[in-house]
């Protein structure tokens, strides 16, 4: 039996090594798989609810793929004010009501703790799909799989995570697993927006080689990979400083050929304008290659936590 089964998958950084390796490798093993054109039953007779009360495109619907790849069927809700949520009801009976239906549970809010909340509620897995300004695992994994694909190994890389530092989620995950590779990281941000000083503190702890700035054109020049980052307005309080801080750190073709050759693009998307279209068409923009690779990912998760892999 899988040593992820009937866990919870809630934060990047509280998976073993171990743990990891088997993620990806299981990721690995289902591309493959897909590519050959092979069907999967592994979840069959297995339901996952989505429960997402934030917006969501690539997350919601590569997990849904990914169940349906391997056989499961899906129960959803996509607007939470389709939802009893939208009567007032908490967070802990929506669950609880919820795990009478499915195998495992799926969710995205817009609370920080969210995800920990649902998962001491119930029995059956629950995988974080996004609380708030906290983590997001899952899109973590994935782009430590897209690096490795990209890049052929993570070992001795410079990455440049650019942005909304502060309020992102992809960026908090992502460090927590770019530190067990020893990768060097370059955290550049607007001021204001950088990289919470708990999570510094702990990458620090754990290791890590970090410089924090805001010059992104240094940063590009320096780097192997450059993982990029939207100003979130939903997170702004003050809509002022959201007018004040987008546009910060933009990623245009004029910036990519200041880098090394073959320099990798990242982004979570969705994108705004900090990087400009003209990029699309560069060889090494792999942001929606690494999109794509959500679903094996998340394959990959659903089949373990539930003890089908």
């Amino acid at each position: 039996m899988s040593i992820l089964c009937r866990k919870d998958i809630l934060r990047s950084d509280l998976l073993s090594d171990e743990e990891l390796g088997l993620v990806l490798s299981t990721a690995t093993r289902f591309e493959g798989a897909l590519k050959a054109g092979d069907r999967l039953a592994n979840m069959q007779g297995q339901i996952l609810a989505t429960l997402f009360f934030e917006p969501s495109t690539r997350t919601r619907l590569s997990f849904e793929t990914a169940m349906l790849r391997l056989g499961g069927q899906v129960i959803t809700v996509a607007d939470p004010q389709t939802s009893s949520a939208a009567k007032g009801e908490s967070l802990a009976d929506s669950v609880r009501t919820v795990e009478g239906y499915a195998d495992v549970i799926v969710i995205r809010h817009p609370r920080k703790g969210s995800a920990q909340e649902a998962a001491d509620a119930v029995e059956v897995p629950v995988i974080n799909a996004g609380d708030g300004a906290g983590q997001h695992p899952t899109q973590a994994l994935l782009d430590v799989y897209t690096i490795q694909k990209e890049r052929g190994s993570l070992r001795g890389l410079t990455v440049s995570l650019t942005g909304d530092l502060k309020n992102g989620r992809t960026v908090h995950s992502l460090a927590y697993l770019l530190t067990r590779f020893g990768v060097r990281l370059l955290l550049i941000s607007p001021p204001g927006l950088e990289m919470p000083a708990e999570i510094s503190a702990d990458l620090r702890r754990a290791g890590a080689q970090i410089r924090e700035d805001s010059d992104l054109a240094a940063a590009v020049r320096a780097s192997d990979v450059v993982y990029v980052t939207r100003i979130q307005r939903e997170r702004f309080e003050d809509p002022a400083q959201y007018e004040r801080l987008k546009g910060s750190c933009v990623v245009d073709m004029a910036l990519v050929r200041q880098g090394k050759p073959g320099i990798t693009i990242m982004h979570p998307l969705p994108r705004m304008d900090e990087i400009g279209t003209e990029v699309d068409g560069y060889e090494g923009a792999a942001y929606f290659r690494q999109a794509a690779n959500g679903v094996p990912i998340r394959m990959a998760l659903l089949a373990l936590v539930t003890g089908r892999e």
